[in-house]
């Protein structure tokens, strides 16, 4: 919380007026500043000052139009709050000096002592909420540099080898500049879905699938997932010792977190160093340590490595992107399973420790793990392919033909409807923001009239939980967020394909 640096100027150049409300505030708990002349007063509001109490004596035309002017300056997230303290029979000159001053308190005298306090407070409370607004400003708008910047570059890469596979070349050159487009289209979407995820989880929008998670298992495929990487820069990434442990919770998130922790170390390490992972029971919890080798974090910077958009240091070379969201994220899916997440750094250039304990619950004797098994039908699989994105509408259909489907296409709901009920494919990939009939409408029709024979999967950018479940309840099979990456596209091919199967044999056993 942002506090005044001068929480109170008092300026009351009558008698012993100055010092009396000095002390009688003191003595309450709240600081004052007293202020001999104007031009004290004008200096102390110049910095950050809580609020200012004046007396009808100081009120002279010439301090109300300095104050006017001053006032009229503030930024707009300043509302300076200024208390008179007067007699009653003063109240009408005083109205017309201060109705340019904006925020004023009139305190009439006789005040007694805790009078003065609660206005006093009042007013300070007010002005507090104040620089908490201009901190969260100021937040947002390195927030947005930031994103600006993070996302600048993977589309300047994107934007140039694409000019320049236009432009043809060698073989080995196309390979790489479409290798650097994937890489960078990569890199954007993970932004993206980091995001996503911060905005749900830091507004109570998750919800945990509970199962029986192998911690072991777990961290062995985060490693797994990160060895190119970490290869690419001359690293090893090693799994020292395991509990064998089993813990009740949502294995998604809990590979998110293991992978942000394993990333971070990785990012933050010069070539040639070690990232190592262990896990083992402590009691009734499983906790799980990634340690690196790396540039470590200052002192002054740990207490806010948790902290939304908190950079540990935005002079490392950032080529791997990233908006400081990622140790937010992970601190708060650790909070969700009822755990903690420490940080251990013996500060810059020794490295860091990560520890994230996990309680271990009443994890279930048997997992729901659908298991996509080929069929060995030949038969390619059908799809129709609803999208008003031209560009993405193309791309996604010569990868579902590469993949070997035979791929129909609708540019909008009304076209989607009628494709699906004339051709009846195995899968149906169904945008959800389509003109004409929106993508919920499409698969309310199409269940309407043709039942559950295909495999309808809504394909969108939102990806909050409402947005699941409004889609199941449209009659949806399957939700997924774009962009459609190759594995995803294969698993439903790979589902629709069994759908498809097990639905023949039931009609061939049936006649």
């Amino acid at each position: 919380m942002s506090k005044p640096v001068h929480p109170v100027l008092v300026h009351a150049p009558r008698g012993r007026d100055s010092e009396l409300i000095r002390r009688a505030l003191d003595a309450r708990g709240v600081a004052a500043t007293v202020c001999a002349t104007h031009d004290d007063l004008l200096e102390a509001m110049q910095g950050d000052a809580g609020c200012a109490l004046v007396t009808q004596e100081a009120l002279d035309r010439t301090l109300c139009d300095r104050l006017a002017r001053w006032i009229g300056n503030q930024p707009p997230w300043s509302d300076f709050p200024l208390l008179v303290l007067l007699s009653s029979a003063a109240s009408e000159t005083i109205d017309s000096l201060t109705q340019r001053l904006g925020n004023v308190t009139i305190l009439e005298r006789p005040l007694s002592p805790q009078s003065l306090l609660t206005a006093v407070r009042s007013v300070l409370r007010a002005r507090v909420r104040q620089f908490e607004a201009r901190a969260a400003i100021q937040q947002r708008d390195q927030f947005l540099a930031m994103l600006g910047h993070e996302l600048r570059n993977p589309l300047a890469a994107i934007v140039l080898a694409a000019r320049l596979v236009r432009e043809g070349g060698a073989r080995s050159q196309l390979q790489d500049r479409v290798e650097v487009i994937e890489r960078q289209s990569n890199i954007l979407a993970r932004l993206v879905d980091d995001l996503l995820d911060v905005a749900r989880v830091t507004s109570g929008k998750v919800r945990l699938r509970r199962e029986a998670v192998d911690v072991d298992a777990t961290i062995r495929s985060s490693i797994i997932a990160h060895e190119e990487r970490a290869r690419g820069r001359a690293m090893t990434v090693v799994f020292t010792s395991g509990a064998g442990a089993t813990i009740e919770g949502d294995l998604v998130r809990i590979e998110q977190v293991l992978s942000n922790l394993i990333s971070n170390a990785i990012k933050y390490s010069p070539s040639g160093r070690t990232v190592r992972v262990s896990s083992q029971l402590v009691g009734d919890h499983c906790e799980v340590r990634v340690r690196d080798e790396g540039i470590g974090i200052a002192r002054d910077m740990q207490p806010h490595v948790f902290e939304l958009f908190a950079q540990v240091d935005s002079s490392v070379d950032r080529a791997d992107g990233g908006m400081g969201i990622g140790l937010t994220l992970v601190d708060r899916l650790v909070r969700l399973h009822g755990g903690t997440i420490e940080l251990v750094s013996g500060g810059l250039g020794l490295g860091s420790e990560f520890i994230v304990r996990l309680p271990v619950g009443n994890p279930p004797v048997a997992q729901n793990v659908i298991k996509l098994e080929p069929t060995g039908s030949a038969a390619k699989v059908r799809v129709v392919l609803v999208e008003d994105n031209h560009d993405l509408r193309d791309l996604t259909a010569q990868m579902l033909e590469a993949l070997g489907c035979t791929v129909e296409v609708a540019v909008d709901g009304a076209e989607g409807v009628e494709r699906i009920l004339q051709s009846r494919p195995d899968l149906a990939l169904v945008d959800i923001g389509l003109p004409v009939l929106d993508g919920f409408d499409v698969a309310r029709q199409v269940r309407q009239k043709a039942g559950a024979s295909q495999l309808l999967v809504a394909t969108t950018g939102y990806g909050r939980d409402q947005d699941r479940e409004e889609a199941q309840k449209a009659g949806f099979d399957l939700h997924v967020t774009k962009p459609l990456a190759a594995d995803v596209l294969t698993g439903l091919i790979e589902r629709a394909r069994q759908k498809r199967d097990r639905s023949a044999s039931s009609s061939a056993a049936n006649n």
